[in-house]
C-alpha cells in the first residue's frame, strides 16, 4: 500500500489554485479552452472548468484528449490523422486560442510531447499552457507544466496514483512505494 500525499481537500485546494493561477497569468477567460487527457486529465479539465465558471460567470469549452495514436513509446502502423484524432472529443475550433492541456500527473514528458503533437493537428492556437495535479520530476523530454498542483519528488521506483471520485470513487493522490 502507499501513502496518501493528497486527500480530497488538498486536491480540491490544488485545482482552486490553478483555477486562480490559469486566470491570471492569461488575465481573464477570453478566447480560453481546456483540453484533458485522457482519462484523468478529463475529469481535472471538467472540475477546472466548473471552478471558472462559479469564479468568472463563463463557460469555457472543454474537450477530450486520446494520446494514445501519438505517443512515441508504442509502436504504431502509419494511420492518418482522422484516425489518430478519431477518440478525441474537442467539438470547438482551437485556432487562436489559448488551451490549457490539463493531465493529473507529469513525469517523463511523453504524454505532454503526444498531447502537443495532437493538439497541432486541431490547428493553431494562440498559445497551449500546461496544468498538472502532480509534477513528480523525472523529466526525458524539456517539457514543464505552467500550473502544478503539487510537486511531489519521487524515485523512478515509486510510482503516483491519481484516484478521482468519478471512476475510483474517491479523490487522492497516493505515493506507492
Amino acid at each position: 500500500m502507499g501513502k496518501i500525499i493528497l486527500d480530497k481537500m488538498a486536491m480540491q485546494r490544488a485545482l482552486t489554485r490553478i483555477t486562480y493561477e490559469i486566470v491570471e497569468k492569461n488575465k481573464g477567460v477570453e478566447d480560453l479552452v481546456l483540453i484533458g487527457i485522457k482519462t484523468r486529465g478529463i475529469f481535472l479539465a471538467n472540475r477546472i472548468a466548473d471552478r471558472l465558471q462559479q469564479l468568472e460567470n463563463v463557460s469555457i469549452p472543454v474537450g477530450e484528449l486520446d494520446i494514445t495514436n501519438y505517443r512515441d513509446d508504442i509502436e504504431h502502423d502509419a494511420v492518418s490523422t482522422d484516425v489518430k484524432m478519431s477518440n478525441n472529443k474537442i467539438n470547438f475550433s482551437i485556432e487562436g486560442k489559448r488551451v490549457i492541456l490539463v493531465d493529473d500527473v507529469l513525469y517523463t514528458g511523453r504524454t505532454v510531447r503526444a498531447a502537443l503533437s495532437a493538439v497541432m493537428d486541431l490547428g493553431r492556437p494562440k498559445s497551449i499552457n500546461l496544468a498538472v495535479l502532480v509534477d513528480r520530476g523525472h523529466r526525458e523530454l524539456p517539457i514543464r507544466a505552467d500550473f502544478v498542483g503539487k510537486n511531489i519528488p519521487s524515485s523512478q521506483k515509486e510510482k503516483i496514483k491519481v484516484y478521482v471520485t468519478e471512476i475510483d470513487d474517491k479523490d487522492a493522490v497516493e505515493l506507492i512505494k
